[in-house]
């Protein structure tokens, strides 16, 4: 049920889909296979799709409601009765599939992981639904449907008599006196299953680590973009891709940046972009040329001295970058802030929200322990009013863009449990940084918003949160 206008929605707890971990559990004692790696809803929200680690994915549907209302109820009930009996349908599982298998490049003596790293899906036809999947270096198109399978039934004999000719059988037949006797077998359907069929896969048109896909609003393309590259595919043709940007110099040891993430406007079919480990977002415009190395825009915002440290190259490297529903403003995580920007001003972010300032004095111990390379997702809601995007110690941050208060929670059946206001109005991490120590392996990488309703999904290692307002 969403907030009305001008109040801060109420968000609770609405469903959980795995195992719940213990404050004191370790996240090693959870098989790095079931980790979840990407999380994404379809345009309808009725369905939504998780990958792992192990490269399975993992479909969910929207439960119908269990008893639909007639003509005459429908008539009486006031109006948006329908849309919050919808909203209060649950989630359930509808199938699982091994997308990708572990594979071995040996002409480059490379291991390629069958991790899965994006997910988006495709608009379908005829009730089946469509579903991109890729990992580093392959990525495959997939056709999800129901299938029924069928038997035979209305037989002559019993099953116990069916084997054969036997006296038993023999017997069985002799006693048909005539014709009218005998019944004629049919074909009926005993079960339905909904099962998942690869019908393309588009290869070796990556030679670095594929890292995002987008689907383009025209429905017949999308892209992928690695560490150097941004390649067009049209759905309907997997032997060639065109290249659109590349950032690859001639000399390899004057590499300076690589690619980092990539999205389609959400209606602009022309219109893209991408991010890159310099801190920039570049806005590219496939009408100007073939190949957009020349950006239309570039947004960047100079680092304050003040805050310039050894690791304030890591740090400023943006991990996400997606447009907002409408096209209209942009969403950019790096490891410390997210900034919102303003398509039409390149200048400087509309808004600033410092996420972890309060690890700046532990950037040393996060580098040793790898966890200052941890790429977290950012996206908006439905309406562009809120932005989420995850932290450490298995909380989220729903950020307000019109100055609304933000807000902390804790991925858990009580997300308000760790909420703590500090003296700004503001929450601090999620958790009392000086009294309790954050546990660096419960993070929250990848999150994601319901296109049309306040409810948002949340991958907290291998363990899947739903929440709504």
């Amino acid at each position: 049920m969403a907030a009305e206008s001008g109040t801060v929605p109420d968000w609770k707890f609405f469903q959980v889909f795995g195992e719940e971990q213990a404050d004191s559990a370790g996240v090693e004692e959870i098989q790095e296979a079931d980790l979840l790696s990407a999380l994404d809803f379809d345009e309808t929200g009725d369905y939504f799709a998780t990958g792992d680690r192990g490269g399975r994915i993992v479909v969910f549907e929207r439960a119908a409601a269990e008893k639909q209302p007639s003509s005459s109820d429908m008539n009486h009930r006031p109006k948006g009765a329908v849309s919050r009996a919808k909203s209060n349908a649950q989630y359930r599982f509808l199938t699982e599939f091994q997308s990708h298998e572990p594979e071995f490049d040996y002409l480059k003596s490379l291991e390629i992981e069958e991790k899965i790293n994006a997910i988006r899906w495709y608009r379908g036809s005829m009730g089946c639904k469509m579903l991109l999947s890729t990992n580093d270096k392959t990525i495959k198109l997939w056709k999800i449907y129901g299938k029924k399978i069928k038997a035979v039934s209305n037989m002559n004999l019993e099953p116990s008599q069916r084997n054969g000719c036997t006296g038993a059988a023999s017997a069985a037949l002799q006693q048909a006196r005539s014709a009218k006797d005998l019944r004629l077998p049919l074909m009926s359907t005993c079960e339905r299953v909904v099962t998942a069929t690869p019908k393309r896969r588009y290869s070796n048109a990556h030679a670095y680590h594929i890292n995002s896909i987008a689907i383009n609003s025209d429905g017949e393309s999308f892209m992928s973009c690695d560490d150097l590259r941004l390649n067009l595919w049209n759905l309907n043709v997997s032997n060639s891709c065109f290249n659109i940007v590349d950032v690859k110099p001639s000399n390899m040891e004057a590499l300076s940046k690589v690619i980092t993430s990539a999205d389609f406007h959400p209606s602009h079919c022309h219109t893209f972009l991408y991010s890159c480990s310099r801190g920039t977002v570049r806005l590219g415009d496939m009408r100007s040329a073939a190949l957009c190395d020349s950006s239309m825009k570039e947004f960047d915002e100079p680092e304050d001295p003040a805050n310039k440290s050894f690791f304030s190259e890591i740090t400023s490297s943006i991990s996400n970058a997606r447009f907002s529903r409408d096209g209209r403003y942009i969403v950019t995580r790096d490891y410390l802030t997210v900034r919102l920007w303003d398509v039409n001003m390149e200048s400087k972010p509309v808004k600033t929200f410092p996420i972890h300032d309060h690890l700046r004095p532990k950037l040393c111990d996060l580098y040793e322990k790898d966890c200052i390379f941890d790429k977290f997702e950012a996206c908006f809601n439905h309406d562009g009013q809120y932005i989420l995007s995850g932290s450490y110690q298995n909380s989220f941050h729903l950020l307000s863009c019109e100055g609304k208060q933000d807000l902390v929670l804790e991925a858990s059946q009580t997300p308000h449990r760790r909420r703590q206001q500090n003296a700004r109005g503001r929450f601090a991490g999620g958790v009392n940084a000086a009294a309790e120590p954050i546990d660096f392996s419960r993070r929250i990488l990848h999150a994601a918003f319901h296109p049309h309703q306040n409810l948002i999904a949340v991958a907290a290692t291998s363990t899947l949160y739903i929440f709504r307002a």
